[in-house]
C-alpha cells in the first residue's frame, strides 16, 4: 500500500521555519494537492517527501516505511517537474527508457514498459520524435510517461502545468485526472493555483507560512474554511470578508458597522458571534450567496458599486460595504453602474463568522 504519512515534519534554515510541524496522511490511491501562495512551504514539503532536502524534525513514511534517511532513489517515488526535464537530444522512446536502463532492466522489459506507458498517455505516435518537435502538452505527457515507466509507489508533481497556456492547462487537468483514475495512483501535487487543486484533488492541504492551515476535501475546504486565510484563498472569486462588531439589542444579537448600520443575526449565527473571544468579528460570504437589492429589504445592508465585470454568462460586481470590497455574482441582465447606491442581502444560512482576534471560524455553542 502506497500510503504517505507526515508526522510533525519540520524544516528550518536557522531561525526560519520553511515547514513547521506539518502532519497529514495521504491514503493509497488518493490525489492530494498541496496549495498555497508563493513561499508557503508547499514545494519544500514535496522536496522533503522526495528526499531532495534533509528533514529537520518529525517523520515521513511511504508504504509503512520511515524514509527520513533514505536517498530519493530508494523511496519508490517518481517526480514530474515544472520544466519537464527531458533530454533534448534523445527521442521520446529513449527519454522514457532512460530511467529503466539506469536500473539495468532487460531490453525486452524496457520495451514493454515504454510501449505500455506510451499507450496509456496516447504518445505512441511520438516515440521517434525529439522534445523540440513536441508541443508543451506533448512534452508534459512524456514527462509523465518517464515517471510512469518506473511504476513507483507515489507520484510527486511540482507545478507540472505552470508552463502551459490557459487552454492547454484546462485540457491537461482533465488528462491528469484521468491518469490518476486509470492507474489508481497515489499522487501528491504542488500548485499555487487553487482552481487546479479544487478540480483535480481528492483532498487539499492548504498551507501558509510553513504551516498546514486545513486538510480536507475540496468541497469541505470551500464550504467550511477553518480561518480567514483559507476563506480568502480558496474560491474564485474568494470569499468576501467584512470586519464588524457584535452587539446585543435586547434579546437579539446584531452586527454593527462603523457607519452605524446593523445586521440582525439568526439564533444560530448569534451563538457563533457569542463564541468570539472579543466583540470584534469578521463576516464572510461567497459571491453566489449574496443578492443585490435596489431598496432595503430584511437582512440587507447598504453599499456602493465599485466596479462591474461582465464575463458573458455571469457578471461580477464589487461593492463597497463598510470599507470592505464584496464580490457578488449577477445575472448579465442586471444593469448597475459604478458609484450606484445599492443594498446587499445576506443569506443567514450560508454566511460565515470568524473571530477577528484569532481569525478562526466561529462555531455555534
Amino acid at each position: 500500500m502506497a500510503e504517505v504519512v507526515l508526522q510533525n515534519v519540520m524544516k528550518n534554515y536557522g531561525p526560519l521555519y520553511a515547514v513547521n510541524d506539518v502532519s497529514f496522511t495521504v491514503e493509497h490511491g488518493e490525489f492530494v494537492a498541496l496549495v498555497g501562495p508563493s513561499g508557503c512551504g508547499k514545494t519544500t514539503t514535496l522536496n522533503l517527501i522526495a528526499g531532495l532536502i534533509p528533514i529537520t524534525g518529525g517523520d515521513i513514511s511511504i508504504g509503512n516505511r520511515i524514509v527520513n534517511e533514505l536517498d530519493p532513489k530508494d523511496r519508490d517515488i517518481a517526480m514530474v517537474f515544472q520544466n519537464y526535464a527531458l533530454y533534448p537530444n534523445k527521442t521520446v522512446y529513449k527519454n522514457l527508457a532512460f530511467p529503466l536502463q539506469m536500473r539495468r532492466l532487460p531490453k525486452a522489459e524496457i520495451e514493454r514498459k515504454v510501449k505500455a506507458a506510451a499507450a496509456v498517455l496516447d504518445i505512441t505516435h511520438l516515440l521517434e520524435r525529439k522534445p523540440r518537435q513536441l508541443s508543451g502538452g506533448q512534452q508534459q505527457r512524456v514527462a509523465l510517461g518517464r515517471a510512469l515507466v518506473r511504476d513507483p509507489a507515489v507520484f510527486l508533481m511540482d507545478e507540472p502545468l505552470s508552463n502551459l497556456d490557459a487552454k492547454l492547462r484546462v485540457q491537461m487537468r482533465s488528462e491528469l485526472k484521468r491518469f490518476h483514475h486509470n492507474l489508481d495512483a497515489t499522487v501528491i501535487y504542488v500548485t499555487h493555483d487553487q482552481l487546479e487543486a479544487v478540480t483535480m484533488a481528492d483532498k487539499m492541504a492548504v498551507m501558509n507560512g510553513g504551516a498546514l492551515q486545513q486538510y480536507d476535501t475540496p468541497a469541505n475546504v470551500f464550504a467550511e474554511p477553518v480561518n480567514t486565510f483559507v476563506a480568502s484563498f480558496v474560491g474564485s472569486p474568494a470569499m468576501s470578508l467584512i470586519p464588524l462588531t457584535a452587539a446585543t439589542r435586547g434579546a437579539q444579537t446584531v452586527l454593527t458597522s462603523p457607519e452605524g448600520w446593523e445586521l440582525p443575526l439568526s439564533p444560530e449565527n448569534a451563538r457563533k458571534a457569542q463564541a468570539s473571544s472579543t466583540p470584534n468579528v469578521i463576516l464572510g460570504a461567497r459571491h453566489s450567496t449574496l443578492k443585490l437589492q435596489p431598496t432595503k429589504v430584511p437582512g440587507s445592508v447598504p453599499g456602493k458599486v465599485y466596479t462591474v465585470e461582465p464575463t458573458g454568462d455571469v457578471t461580477f460586481a464589487q461593492i463597497f460595504i463598510s470599507e470592505a470590497v464584496v464580490n457578488i455574482s449577477l445575472d448579465p441582465s442586471v444593469q448597475i453602474e459604478p458609484d450606484q447606491e445599492v443594498w446587499v442581502e445576506f443569506d443567514q444560512g450560508k454566511m460565515h463568522l470568524f473571530d477577528a482576534e484569532t481569525t478562526m471560524a466561529l462555531r455555534a455553542k
